[in-house]
C-alpha cells in the first residue's frame, strides 16, 4: 500500500519519518525539523508523497479538520482552508501546488492529516491482521 519494498527491504528515510509521525514514533516538530533541512525539489517530492499516502489510507475532510487542528497552524492559512473543502484530493492538489514559501505549513498540514487517516486506517482495516511493514515500526 504506502511502499513497494519487499520483506526485509529498509524503508526510506521519508517514507520513515512520515510514518513514525503517523504512529506517534516521532513528532511532527522533528518530522518538520528534517522537511525544512531538505533541499526544495526534494520538498516538493515530500509533499507528493505524503498526499500518495493519504490517498491510500483514504483521507476524509474530517481527518483534514482533525489534522489541520494537530497542524499547529492557523486556521486562516492557505494550507488549512484547503484541507477542510471537499473533494479533499483535489484540496490537496492544490496544497502541494502552493508556492515553495508554503511548503512548510503544508507539510504540516498534510502530514497531520496523514497521521489521522492512518491511524483510523490502522485502527479498522489493520488491526491485529496487519503485516505492512510500514504500519510496525516499533
Amino acid at each position: 500500500m504506502y511502499s513497494n519494498l519487499g520483506e526485509g527491504e529498509q524503508l526510506r528515510a521519508s517514507e520513515r519519518i512520515i510514518n513514525e509521525v503517523a504512529q506517534g514514533l516521532r513528532s511532527l516538530e522533528e518530522a518538520v525539523t528534517w522537511f525544512s533541512a531538505l533541499e526544495q525539489a526534494e520538498q516538493k517530492a515530500a509533499l507528493h508523497e505524503v498526499v500518495r499516502y493519504s490517498m491510500q489510507a483514504h483521507a476524509t475532510v474530517d481527518d483534514g479538520r482533525e489534522g489541520l487542528l494537530r497542524s499547529g497552524i492557523k486556521p486562516t492559512m492557505t494550507p488549512a482552508v484547503l484541507i477542510v473543502r471537499e473533494p479533499i484530493l483535489e484540496q490537496m492538489g492544490k496544497i502541494i501546488n502552493l508556492p515553495p514559501a508554503e511548503y512548510v505549513k503544508s507539510f504540516r498540514v498534510l502530514l497531520s492529516t496523514f497521521a489521522v487517516a492512518d491511524t483510523r486506517r490502522r485502527e479498522t482495516k489493520c488491526r491485529g491482521t496487519c503485516s505492512h511493514g510500514w504500519h510496525n515500526l516499533s
